[in-house]
């Protein structure tokens, strides 16, 4: 019988492509017609709320009528079917893992379902709709805004993560570049406390050749192809 894996999976943009969520892309300095520094920093916030919740109110919109595809669903497969201990690590802000059925989930990034006090750090279930003027159910004060981590911010419950990159047998990156820190050092970190790696993305990522091994393709295919064979 095979042994028991410590497995870490780091999913990207690419993982929810297939699910019709629009991925970002940098390369223009631009993010579905917005600048970066617009609706992504707190700079952009302080100086422009309104704009800031009007975009991840969209945002919000498209991500809760997306559905969860065969990528997703075979994550949640693998951790529910053992006998592999699976953490996933989601720079995501959308929610299909979870719809999907996977329960061992870190946004790093945050969640467009999450609300955020700026001022006292309060933390709730984000509406469809919210608003920078509507009052913190904790403090009172007008501070809202999404639980997003931003540019200039740091990922949250990194400690975490960087333990189980210390303990993983098998590190997986799916569907993301990875050339963002922390991101990007996950491969290396995994790789040095002796886990495999393998990177499963449509394209060859600018950090394919530290990987072990690298299947490039669409995520549903990659994906349940890959669980299928772990599972045996």
């Amino acid at each position: 019988m095979t042994r028991p894996l410590n497995i870490v999976v780091l999913t990207g943009a690419g993982i929810s492509a297939e699910s019709g969520i629009a991925t970002f892309r940098a390369a223009d300095g631009l993010w579905e017609a917005h600048r970066i520094e617009e609706v992504a920093t707190p700079e952009g916030f302080a100086r422009d709320p309104v704009l800031v919740h009007r975009f991840y109110n969209a945002r919000r919109a498209a991500a809760m009528a997306a559905q969860p595809n065969a990528a997703h669903v075979a994550l949640a497969r693998l951790e529910a079917g053992g006998p592999h201990r699976l953490l996933i690590v989601t720079q995501n802000v959308d929610d299909l893992h979870e719809r999907a059925g996977s329960r061992n989930v870190i946004h790093m990034h945050g969640a467009l379902n999450g609300a955020l006090c700026h001022a006292c750090g309060e933390r709730w279930p984000a509406p469809p709709v919210m608003r920078h003027d509507a009052p913190c159910p904790a403090c009172g004060r007008p501070a809202t805004r999404p639980d997003i981590v931003w540019f200039g911010e740091i990922p949250y419950r990194m400690d975490e993560i960087w333990d189980a990159l210390a303990e993983a047998d098998l590190f997986v990156s799916i569907g993301t570049s990875g050339q963002v820190y922390p991101a990007a050092a996950f491969a290396q970190t995994a790789a040095r406390a002796g886990a495999r790696t393998l990177e499963l993305n449509l394209d060859p990522s600018a950090l394919s050749h530290e990987f072990d091994e690298a299947r490039h393709g669409p995520a549903t295919q990659l994906v349940p192809d890959w669980v299928a064979g772990l599972m045996g």
